[in-house]
C-alpha cells in the first residue's frame, strides 16, 4: 500500500481548466502539494486529476467497464493465447500470473485515485480559504468524498466477501490519510461498509444545494457559455460527467442494493426517477430510444455519472472489435446463438440494443459471424461539435438512470409499479410490452436480473450482480460457482490480514 499511495502523492498533476477542454487534458507539469493547494485553480486540479484517473485503462476506462470484469461475469469469448488475463479471470484462476497482474494494476490503480481525493479531503480544511466560493468549495470537497466511496465501493465489491450468507469474512484496507509512512486501517465487513456509507452521505450533505444542478439543468451545464448576463466558471460546468449530487443519491441506492438494506435503495432509486429540474421538467429521463436512434450507444443521455474517455477509439476498437473487421481472437466478442440467448425473452425484432447496440454482421477470417459490441465505437468520420464528442460520443457510463428503474422494480412491493415502469423502460427500448407484464414480484426479479446483463453489457456490473445475488451458476459457465469464486484475493504485493 505504500508504494501505492508514494505513486499518488508524487505524480501530481497540472491540469487546464479552460473552457470546454478540462474533460480532455493531459498532465503537463507536477507541483508540491503546497503549491498546488495554495490557489482554487490548484484545487480544480486536483479534483480533475481524480477523474482523469478514473478513466486509466487499468480501471474504469477498459478493465473494470469492458474488459476484465465481464469476463468475470463470463460475458465474452475469450482466446486462451491471446488474452491470458481475461481467460484466468474467466475461470476463476486467482493464482494465475496474467490474472494476478490484472488484480495489481486494478487494485493499484482504485488506490490510486483514493489517494488524490484523500489529498483534496485533507488540505481542503487548512487550505479552503483560497477557494473564493463556499458553495464551489462545498463542492469540491463533497466530489472528493463521493470519489473516495466509489473506489473503495468497488474494492468491496472486488476484493470483499460476499453482502449475504458469506461464511468466508474478509478485512479490506480503508484509506482515508494521504500519510505515506503508514498502512491504512483495515476493516471488517460491517466496518468497512459504514465508511463508505459515510463517506457517501457526507458527499451528499455538502453537495446539496452547492451542486450548480441545483440552479441549472443538466442540458445547459453541459453547453455551457453564456446565459444572458449570467457568465457560468466553466468549472462548474459537465455536470454529468463529474460526482454531482444525482449521481452521489444513486451510488447511495446502488450501495443499499448491494448490502441488502433493500428499503434504502428503493425511496432513493425512485426519488431520482421522480425529481424534478429547476425548470420544471423531469430532472433525467429514460434515453435509450432517443440516444440510441441518434448512434449514441452509451446512452449518455440518461447517466447520472460518466468519464469523458477522449481517447476511446484509440484503444476500444483493438478491445471489441467494433468497427475494424475482420473479429480476430484478441477480440472479446459473443457468438450469434449467444446474442439470440441474451435476448430470447425479449422481442429482438424491435429491440433497439439487439439491433443497434450489437452489430450482428462481424465476422472472423473463416467467415463466422461474431456479434460485436457497438457501445463504445463511434464513426471518426462523421465530424460533430466538440460539446458532441464530450457529452454524446467519448463517453463511458458509470451510473444510469436506468439502473435506478432497476433498483426499484426489483425492491417495491407493489406489482402495479413494477408493471408500469416495466412499460417505461420497454418502450425506451423500442419494445411494446403488454399492459401486465408480470403476475408476481417473482417474475419481476428474474426479469430485472436477466436486464442486468443486456442493460449494462460492457459497463461492468454483472459480477457484482451475480455477487450480491450469491449465484451458484452463471449464464454460459457450465460449472457451480463457489464463494471463493466471487472474493479476488489482494495482490501479493499488500498487506493481508485474510490469510
Amino acid at each position: 500500500m505504500k508504494k501505492i499511495f508514494l505513486y499518488g502523492f508524487t505524480a501530481l498533476l497540472l491540469l487546464a481548466t479552460s473552457c470546454n477542454k478540462w474533460l480532455e487534458v493531459k498532465p503537463d507539469n507536477q507541483k508540491t502539494t503546497k503549491e498546488l493547494f495554495s490557489t482554487y485553480s490548484g484545487f480544480c486540479d486536483a479534483l480533475n486529476g481524480c477523474y482523469i484517473k478514473l478513466k486509466n485503462q487499468s480501471i474504469y476506462g477498459e478493465k473494470l467497464t469492458m474488459s476484465n470484469i465481464e469476463s468475470m461475469a463470463q460475458l465474452w469469448r475469450v482466446d486462451q493465447t491471446s488474452r491470458p488475463a481475461d481467460y484466468e479471470l474467466m475461470n476463476f484462476d486467482y493464482t494465475g500470473d496474467n490474472a494476478k497482474s490484472a488484480i495489481r494494476n486494478i487494485y493499484a490503480g482504485l488506490y490510486n485515485v483514493i489517494a488524490q481525493a484523500n489529498m483534496i479531503i485533507n488540505n481542503i480544511e487548512s487550505r479552503g480559504s483560497v477557494i473564493p466560493e463556499a458553495s464551489t468549495r462545498a463542492m469540491i470537497e463533497g466530489e472528493a468524498y463521493a470519489i473516495r466511496a466509489f473506489c473503495h465501493f468497488d474494492v468491496l465489491r472486488l476484493f470483499g466477501q460476499l453482502p449475504k450468507n458469506a461464511t468466508v469474512q474478509v478485512s479490506l484496507p480503508y484509506a482515508e490519510s494521504v500519510s505515506s509512512e503508514s498502512l491504512p486501517h483495515y476493516y471488517d465487513y460491517t466496518q468497512f461498509v459504514a465508511k463508505i456509507e459515510a463517506d457517501l452521505e457526507k458527499a451528499e450533505l455538502l453537495l446539496k444545494d452547492n451542486d450548480p444542478i441545483f440552479k441549472y439543468t443538466f442540458t445547459y451545464l453541459n453547453d455551457f457559455v453564456v446565459s444572458g448576463d449570467i457568465v457560468i466558471d466553466d468549472f462548474l460546468g459537465y455536470r454529468q460527467n463529474r460526482f454531482n449530487y444525482w449521481a452521489v443519491k444513486a451510488l447511495l441506492a446502488r450501495f443499499y442494493l448491494y448490502t441488502g438494506i433493500t428499503t434504502k435503495a428503493y425511496t432513493i432509486a425512485k426519488s431520482i426517477i421522480n425529481a424534478k429540474g429547476v425548470d420544471g421538467n423531469a430532472l433525467i429521463t429514460l434515453s435509450g430510444a432517443t440516444d440510441i436512434l441518434a448512434d449514441y450507444l452509451a446512452c449518455p443521455s440518461e447517466c447520472m455519472m460518466m468519464l469523458n474517455a477522449y481517447s476511446i477509439m484509440d484503444y476500444s476498437p483493438n478491445i471489441l472489435g467494433a468497427g475494424y473487421p475482420p473479429i480476430r481472437t484478441n477480440h472479446l466478442v459473443i457468438t450469434q446463438s449467444q446474442l439470440n440467448e441474451l435476448f430470447e425473452d425479449q422481442s429482438p425484432a424491435s429491440n433497439n440494443r439487439y439491433n443497434d447496440v450489437w452489430d450482428r454482421s462481424t465476422m472472423d477470417a473463416n467467415g463466422t459471424i461474431y456479434p460485436v459490441l457497438k457501445k463504445y465505437y463511434y464513426d471518426t468520420d462523421v465530424l460533430v461539435s466538440d460539446y458532441i464528442n464530450l457529452t454524446k460520443r467519448q463517453v463511458i457510463p458509470l451510473i444510469r438512470l436506468s439502473e435506478m428503474y432497476l433498483i426499484v422494480m426489483e425492491t417495491t412491493a407493489d406489482l402495479n409499479e413494477a408493471n408500469s415502469l416495466w412499460m417505461a423502460y420497454q418502450l425506451s427500448h423500442a419494445v411494446l410490452p403488454t399492459q401486465d407484464a408480470f403476475a408476481s414480484l417473482d417474475e419481476v426479479k428474474t426479469a430485472v436480473f436477466n436486464e442486468y446483463r443486456r442493460e449494462f453489457y460492457g459497463e461492468g456490473q454483472m459480477f457484482y450482480t451475480y455477487k450480491r445475488t450469491g449465484a451458484t451458476s452463471m449464464l454460459w459457465r457450465t460449472i457451480t460457482v463457489n464463494e471463493s469464486d466471487y472474493i479476488v484475493p489482494l495482490p501479493d504485493t499488500e498487506y493481508n490480514p485474510n490469510i
